[in-house]
């Protein structure tokens, strides 16, 4: 993914707890806020969590694939 298209991570000051690794990916879909300023939701996986922070394996509009922290609240579980 060419630098200019990728996300801006959530400060690691935001996440300074060790983060939660589950076993297995949970799917979620999440809003991404990429390096041009561009907003779009996307179905991903988390990876890891902390209290206000997750780190997501997502793809974007073009279908590449990337991985980025968010705000928690920019996530929600996929429906099983």
């Amino acid at each position: 993914m060419p630098r200019h298209d990728q996300p801006h991570d959530v400060p690691a000051g935001a996440r300074p707890e060790p983060p939660h690794r589950p076993s297995d990916p949970l799917p979620i879909r999440v809003w991404i806020s990429d390096g041009r300023g561009r907003d779009f939701e996307a179905a991903g996986h988390a990876i890891a969590w902390t209290r206000r922070a997750v780190y997501v394996r997502y793809l974007d509009p073009e279908g590449r694939e990337g991985f980025c922290w968010v705000w928690a609240t920019a996530v929600s579980r996929k429906p099983a």
